[in-house]
């Protein structure tokens, strides 16, 4: 099966992740969390997500509900 390969229109850079790439073209994603259909450029926020955020990434700040979807987690400190 064939991998899918998402390119950056800015700089040319590949990656099988759009979400680390600065401007990613190709398919169509289907969220993880909700499910929704979104392009790999859009900026997506599922409702109820930022609730269920535990883990921020040390190396680029991006935050997730698991500590598999990041590649340096650590817990977000409580508020």
């Amino acid at each position: 099966m064939a991998k899918k390969v998402y390119v950056c229109a800015t700089c040319g850079a590949l990656a099988e992740e759009p979400g680390h790439l600065c401007n990613p073209q190709g398919e169509k994603l289907s969220c993880s969390y909700c499910q929704a259909e979104v392009s790999p450029h859009e900026k997506h926020f599922c409702k109820g997500k930022l609730a269920d955020i535990k883990y921020v990434c040390e190396n680029c700040g991006r935050l997730a509900t698991k500590a598999e979807f990041l590649c340096k987690p650590t817990e977000v400190p409580n508020a």
